[in-house]
């Protein structure tokens, strides 16, 4: 809480509160008639309830202040933000980019192209559950392709000797 507000506050309060006692002094004054202490006391009120407004209008600026800071502060933490967003956004974008360059590479064991070779050449097909075996043997007629990241076929061709690294 800002100080300017906490002024304002206290001193409102307080003020309020000691109208209280001429308060009384002009009551009293009144039941006994007596029309110069009534007067002399409604000064005072007056007085103390003009200082309350003052302090009432003081707290007022303080709190609008203390709104100000505490949107610039909002705002800088915004702007923080969105730069950290937008610099992990380009790491992101660069490790892509590097990712696509460099591609997947698969390495195939021994047993392996074996098996794929025996199905090539002898068009063995191993049944697929849900497709077909006319389909099955014209996918394995097709020459196989490597896709990108984006969806795409690669225009790198096949080795005679793929592998695997991970």
């Amino acid at each position: 809480m800002n100080t300017k507000t906490m002024e304002g506050i206290v001193g409102a309060r307080t003020n309020m509160n000691l109208t209280n006692t001429p308060m009384r002094v002009y009551k009293e004054a009144r039941r006994k008639g007596d029309m110069a202490v009534m007067e002399r006391a409604m000064g005072y009120v007056h007085e103390f309830s003009d200082k309350a407004e003052e302090y009432k209008a003081k707290a007022h600026e303080g709190m609008k202040e203390e709104g100000e800071e505490v949107r610039n502060k909002l705002e800088a933490e915004e702007k923080n933000r969105i730069e950290k967003r937008k610099e992990k956004q380009e790491e992101l974008k660069k490790r892509i980019e590097n990712n696509e360059n460099n591609g997947d590479v698969v390495e195939i064991s021994k047993d392996g192209k074996t098996l794929w070779k025996e199905n090539r050449e002898g068009e063995q097909i191993v049944p697929t559950p849900g497709i077909s075996s006319e389909t099955n043997k014209e996918a394995m007629k097709m020459e196989p392709v490597i896709y990108t990241r984006n969806g795409t076929v690669s225009t790198s061709r096949l080795s005679a000797d793929p592998f695997l690294s991970v």
